[in-house]
């Protein structure tokens, strides 16, 4: 008994320094998650003025046969997949590498007709051990990435697309929602085809013109739709791991409770049992 009772404080022991991390954790990506969310929406203005700019280069007819505006038979799909370098996120890798398998499944039916681009050491891991075709990869990126971290792969992916070395290209991160809700999505960066639409026609004057100006944003643009989904999911991360420290603390608080529970019942069947003892010696005595 005296053995068990000792096991169990040991235990209790244990989880309250795994509880005290936890915790901490929890409340290291809150902060983190605040400041994420501050870069994702600081980079929004960019991304919507320079939409609005192609948009009002691509809406003339004789500026809208650009080949990244243009549709083409898809003989090879490229995937831009976003991921996280560190673990005990939740569900939140998983949920992305399952919804990249789910499309490729669904689009493919070999490994000749796609190739990956994967951001984060996670995503990167998975697929090199299973051999998919990976052309690229980042890791190491810190808490708050620079466009510079990201531009090479970036660029790289729409030049491929640019050479028609791929047909079309998906970018596929976690879209922040709330710190307890991340949405995996697979969405079509290349072709741009609805970038051409415009609501309000703006006049501008281009120098040198505009058909040189919309090829040089162009490429911009869809590097910069791929900075502000890494920022998307730099937030999804920090919530869902804020989320899942946060579980993981409520759950060592709870088998705490159920710890010192069985230790006092222990204890108490222990004193129970020296009393009886006491007792029973007491009256052979007698």
């Amino acid at each position: 008994m005296a053995q068990g009772m000792r096991e169990i404080k040991r235990r209790i022991k244990s989880v309250k320094n795994t509880r005290q991390i936890t915790k901490a954790m929890k409340m290291v990506d809150a902060a983190k998650l605040r400041r994420a969310q501050e870069r994702a929406e600081a980079a929004r203005p960019y991304a919507r003025k320079i939409q609005e700019v192609i948009a009002s280069i691509a809406s003339g007819s004789s500026n809208s046969k650009h080949p990244m505006l243009q549709s083409r038979p898809v003989k090879k799909t490229g995937y831009i997949v976003i991921t996280s370098d560190r673990g005990l996120a939740g569900g939140y890798n998983g949920n992305m590498i399952r919804k990249v398998l789910q499309t490729i499944k669904e689009k493919h039916k070999s490994q000749d007709e796609y190739a990956i681009f994967v951001i984060g050491r996670k995503g990167r891991d998975f697929f090199k051990r299973r051999n998919y075709p990976i052309i690229q990869e980042v890791t190491g990126l810190s808490d708050s990435p620079k466009f510079a971290d990201i531009k090479k792969i970036a660029g790289a992916a729409v030049s491929l697309f640019a050479e028609e070395k791929i047909d079309e290209l998906y970018l596929c991160y976690n879209k922040f929602q709330s710190a307890i809700s991340q949405i995996p999505e697979a969405i079509r960066l290349l072709p741009l085809e609805s970038v051409g639409e415009v609501s309000q026609k703006i006049d501008y004057e281009y120098e040198p013109n505009a058909e040189e100006v919309l090829a040089e944003l162009l490429p911009k643009y869809a590097e910069t739709l791929v900075y502000s989904a890494l920022l998307e999911a730099k937030a999804s991360e920090h919530g869902a791991r804020m989320t899942a420290m946060g579980n993981a603390t409520d759950n060592a608080s709870d088998m705490i409770d159920r710890l010192t529970l069985n230790f006092n019942r222990a204890r108490q069947a222990a004193i129970t049992q020296e009393i009886s003892e006491i007792v029973a010696g007491a009256n052979s005595q007698v």
